[in-house]
């Protein structure tokens, strides 16, 4: 089974997206691992070993 997380992210500062999990948790993102587009506010999606916005 894989693990589906759905973040929102809070913020970005320098190379990393503050994001909370729906369970309300917390975590640093690397951005180089994000969509180009993602931007405060975003939803992203990690499935399968990789990230996407929705």
């Amino acid at each position: 089974m894989l693990l589906e997380i759905i973040y929102t992210v809070i913020s970005i500062n320098g190379d990393y997206a503050y994001c909370m999990s729906d369970n309300g948790s917390y975590t640093n993102i690397a951005l180089a691992l994000l969509p180009d587009d993602i931007d405060e506010g975003d939803k992203v999606r990690f499935y399968n070993f990789s990230y996407e916005k929705i």
